[in-house]
C-alpha cells in the first residue's frame, strides 16, 4: 500500500521532532503536518494555544454547509512523555529502524496513530469519493499533561473548527499473541484520573534523637497500607460486555473464571483470580491507587516535620473520590495523616454508544481485516482526549489499529518504545478502510 510507505516517512519525521511534554513545543510538529497537508492541496489551519504550542486542523467537505452532528473527527496528539536516554539502546528521537521495528518516543503513543490518521485522511482526498459527511483531521497538544494547551482549551477556543458527531482516537488495542491477532478492543469509555496527596506531619528535630511522631515513619506506614488495599469490584456496562465477549475466545481455564466473575457463590474468588492474571483486567474492575511520588527531608541528619506522597488514582466512571478518600482515611487510621485531593482531576464522561453506525463500521472492518478476530468494547485504564470529546456529545472511540504484543504495549511510556513496521503498515490499511467505508457515499 503506497500511502503506508509515505506514512512510514511521516512517522519517522514526527519522532525526530522532540515534543516531550513538558514543555511540548508541538508547534513545530503542527507546522510539519500542515506542510504535508498543503502539499496535497488540503488547507490546514494552525490553532495557537500557548507560546510554542499549537494544534492543527483540516477538513474534507461533503457539502457547502457543515453538519457537525454527522462529521467524523480523526484525532491524535503530538506531544510525548519524557525519556531517560541512558536506559534506551538507541537515540529516542532518531527514528532508528532495527530488526523490523521503528524505535522512538511516541512510535506507539501517539505519533503512530497521528501518522496513520494523516494517511487515512490523505488517502480519502486522493480517492476523491462523494462524501456523505465532513471528515476532519485534528492533531492535538498537551494530552500527556492536560494543562493550558490541552484539548479542553482547544475546545474552549476553537470548537467550531472541529465540532463532530463521531471521533476516532487512541485507546483501543489489536492484541497480538503467538503471531496471530487474538482479539480487538474498541475504547468506548475510560477511567477518571485524580491525584491525592498524603501528608504526614510531626515534630522536626535532630536525627540523633528519634521520636515516635516522625513524619517519614507515619507516611511510610500509611503508604504501605494503601499499597495493599484493593477497592471493591464494580461492573460498568462496558466492562460487563467486554468480559462476556472475551469469555467466548479465551482458553477454557480463563473463560471459566471470567464466567464466574459476577456469580454469588464464586464471584469474589473469580475476581481475585482474574485480577491476578492481568493488571489491565484488575484496573478495569475497580478503582485503582498507585503511589507515585515521595517527598521528605532537607538534610540527612534532620527529622523532617512533614512528609508527602502522591497517589495517582483512577476512578471507574460513576465513582466519586470523596467516598474512596473516606475509605482510605479509615484504613490508615492515623491522626498524623491527612489526605488532600489535588485540583487537576479528570472529568467523568458518559460512555460512547455501542449501537450506532460508526461503532458497527469499526467492528465490521476490524473483524474482517484481522481474519475474523472478535471485536470487543473496552474501558481503558488510562485517560485520553476522548473524555473531553464525549462531554461535548461526540461519540468517540479508541482504536489503535496496529497489531501489538503485550511486550510492545509495555514499552509505551517506557524504555525503547517501538512499533513493528509490518504492524504499522497493516494499521494504516485498516484505518484507511474504516474511514472510507464510513465517510464515502455509496
Amino acid at each position: 500500500m503506497a500511502i503506508a510507505k509515505e506514512a512510514h516517512g511521516w512517522l519517522a519525521d514526527l519522532i525526530k521532532i522532540n515534543t516531550t511534554n513538558p514543555p511540548g513545543n508541538e508547534q513545530i510538529a503542527a507546522m510539519y503536518i500542515a506542510a504535508v497537508l498543503e502539499k496535497e492541496g488540503i488547507k490546514a489551519e494552525i490553532l495557537d494555544l500557548a507560546p510554542g504550542r499549537s494544534a492543527v486542523v483540516a477538513r474534507l467537505r461533503s457539502a457547502a454547509m457543515a453538519q457537525p452532528s454527522r462529521a467524523l473527527l480523526l484525532v491524535a496528539h503530538m506531544d510525548v512523555v519524557g525519556v531517560d536516554k541512558a536506559r534506551w539502546t538507541v537515540d529516542p528521537f532518531a527514528a532508528v529502524e532495527k530488526d523490523g521495528y521503528l524505535y522512538g518516543r511516541g512510535a506507539i503513543d501517539d505519533k503512530g496513530m497521528l501518522a496513520a490518521n494523516l494517511a487515512a485522511f490523505i488517502a480519502l482526498k486522493r480517492a476523491n469519493p462523494r462524501l456523505n459527511r465532513d471528515v476532519i483531521f485534528l492533531a492535538t497538544a498537551d494530552e500527556e499533561q492536560f494543562g493550558d494547551a490541552s484539548v479542553k482549551m482547544l475546545i474552549a477556543k476553537y470548537w467550531d473548527k472541529f465540532a463532530a458527531g463521531f471521533a476516532l482516537n487512541e485507546g483501543g488495542q489489536v492484541v497480538l499473541k503467538n503471531g496471530k491477532v487474538q482479539y480487538v478492543t474498541v475504547q468506548a469509555s475510560e477511567k477518571v484520573p485524580v491525584n491525592v496527596a498524603v501528608i504526614a506531619r510531626g515534630k522536626s528535630g535532630h536525627a540523633s534523637m528519634p521520636t515516635k511522631d516522625n513524619a517519614v515513619v507515619h507516611l511510610a506506614a500509611a503508604v504501605a497500607k494503601i499499597g495493599s488495599y484493593s477497592a471493591p469490584v464494580h461492573f460498568t456496562a462496558i466492562v460487563r460486555r467486554y468480559f462476556e465477549q472475551l469469555a467466548a475466545i479465551e482458553d477454557d481455564e480463563t473463560a471459566k473464571w471470567i464466567r464466574s466473575l459476577d456469580t454469588t457463590d464464586r464471584g469474589e474468588h473469580a475476581q481475585r483470580v482474574i485480577s491476578d492474571m492481568n493488571p489491565l483486567w484488575n484496573a478495569m474492575l475497580r478503582d485503582t491507587i498507585a503511589p507515585t511520588m515521595l517527598t521528605a527531608g532537607v538534610r540527612v541528619n534532620v527529622i523532617p516535620g512533614e512528609a508527602r506522597a502522591n497517589l495517582n488514582i483512577r476512578l471507574l466512571p460513576g465513582d466519586t473520590i470523596d467516598v474512596l478518600v473516606a475509605e482510605l482515611t479509615k484504613l490508615v487510621n492515623d491522626p498524623q495523616i491527612r489526605f488532600e485531593i489535588q485540583p487537576d482531576a479528570g472529568l467523568a464522561a458518559p460512555p460512547s454508544s455501542l449501537e450506532n453506525d460508526f461503532y458497527a463500521t469499526i467492528t465490521k472492518v476490524a473483524g474482517r481485516e484481522f481474519s475474523g478476530a472478535t471485536v470487543v468494547p473496552f474501558q481503558s485504564a488510562g485517560a485520553t482526549d476522548s473524555a473531553q470529546l464525549r462531554l461535548h456529545n461526540v461519540q468517540s472511540y479508541g482504536f489503535l489499529p496496529f497489531p501489538l504484543t503485550e511486550e510492545d504495549f509495555r514499552r509505551m511510556h517506557g524504555d525503547d518504545e517501538r512499533i513493528p513496521l509490518a504492524s504499522f503498515t497493516k494499521g494504516v490499511d485498516v484505518l484507511t478502510k474504516i474511514v472510507a467505508e464510513f465517510a464515502a457515499a455509496r
